[in-house]
């Protein structure tokens, strides 16, 4: 018998033999291969760019990224909530940034600055509706492989933080109004005293001296002097009540007559309605029940509607103020001619910043801080309004 003799065959030569080297065998194995390679590749890229995207959507702010040309490629979901049609995909950063100017530079531009290399921030203003929102937009250069730039902008809307800010500085300005108005005020009660005391001093003298009053020039004396205090005392009772509404509140409790509250804000705000052809009447009842609650804090309501009414009132006008007693409670009533309010707007009018009045006529505290003063004396307001025909606003506090 012959032994069997075997040969050992390495794999390059089993592909030679098998002709996988010129065949397309090995070919279509290694096209398999890169395509097995390539769905890796585009699932971990799809991976990371969900990632990425969940990561651009959790951002509280508006986020958008600008291309070379200026026009926006992406946004998260806030950026449409801040500016629906300024911010649709291919958009041009003209219409978000400067409407109004057709062709911009990167001076006057911030995504223009950020396509140039240059980092910029901006605030800015826009008006909807007739109220006014505030922004705050950033701009980081984004540089690509080839040393292009795109843009990454950054929106947020800053109009709560701006309008207290507003109000803090109208707050402080007043505040300043109110120590310059009693220092004022003094001033001038004190030549007025004089006036009205020289002014009795002379009809006292007309009193005892018949001489006086039997005299035909000195005939319409006594009137004049009778007007002249009848004017001074007048003049102190303005200044009174100023200097009552500057006052600050310091928190304190007591009885409180509300026809005099009213009064004293009617007298200052009687020559702004005189001026602007608006008549006011008051029909306060007598006797009125005393209310407990901080003085100061109810005179700020009733200011405060009243300037509404006035302000709702276009040219000549009527206002009627009454106060009377119902179940146990003190009702005040502010009736006007005015413009009315909307239905859809009634539930929004005690929201503190919402107005609507134009821009910079008001930022809309009037009536939320309105709306706390009474509740906070157990207390309730109420409104009854029909659009054009006026509005009629009843605080009703308790006896």
């Amino acid at each position: 018998m012959h032994a069997v003799r075997r040969t050992r065959i390495d794999e390059g030569t089993i592909d030679r033999l098998l002709g996988l080297e010129s065949s397309k065998i090995g070919f279509y194995s290694d096209v398999k291969q890169k395509i097995q390679e390539l769905e890796a590749a585009n699932l971990s890229l799809r991976t990371k760019q969900n990632e990425l995207q969940a990561i651009f959507d959790a951002i509280g702010d508006g986020v958008a990224i600008f291309d070379s040309n200026g026009c926006i490629q992406h946004r998260n979901h806030v950026c449409p909530r801040l500016f629906p049609m300024e911010t649709m995909l291919g958009s041009s950063c003209r219409w978000l940034f400067h409407p109004e100017r057709e062709h911009h530079s990167p001076d006057d531009c911030l995504v223009e600055a950020a396509l140039h290399g240059d980092s910029r921030n901006l605030a800015f203003t826009t008006a909807e509706n007739g109220r006014a929102r505030y922004f705050e937009a950033s701009a980081t250069p984004i540089e690509d492989s080839h040393g292009k730039h795109r843009a990454l902008v950054f929106l947020r809307e800053v109009t709560d933080r701006r309008l207290q800010e507003l109000q803090l500085m109208q707050s402080e300005k007043m505040a300043c109004m109110g120590l310059l108005a009693a220092g004022v005020a003094h001033e001038i009660n004190n030549p007025l005293t004089s006036v009205a005391g020289y002014a009795e001093a002379l009809i006292r003298r007309f009193h005892e001296d018949m001489e006086l009053v039997a005299d035909p020039r000195l005939e319409v004396f006594q009137r004049y002097l009778e007007v002249i205090i009848r004017e001074c005392y007048r003049c102190k009772g303005i200044i009174n009540s100023l200097l009552s509404f500057s006052r600050k509140s310091d928190g304190s409790v007591g009885m409180v007559d509300l026809n005099e509250v009213v009064r004293e804000v009617l007298d200052l705000v009687r020559p702004k309605a005189s001026s602007e052809k608006v008549e006011i009447d008051d029909l306060l009842a007598p006797d009125l029940p005393h209310v407990r609650g901080d003085a100061a804090g109810l005179r700020q309501v009733f200011m405060n509607l009243l300037m509404n009414a006035l302000h709702a009132i276009e040219g000549a006008g009527h206002i009627i103020l009454s106060s009377f007693v119902e179940g146990g409670h003190v009702h005040v009533q502010v009736k006007d001619t005015g413009c009315g309010i909307p239905q859809e707007l009634l539930d929004q009018i005690w929201d503190p910043f919402f107005t609507t009045k134009t821009v910079g006529q008001g930022v809309g505290l009037g009536l939320a801080v309105t709306y706390n003063i009474i509740h906070r004396h157990g207390g309730e307001i109420a409104v009854e309004t029909r659009e054009h025909e006026g509005a009629c606003f009843t605080v009703r506090l308790p006896a």
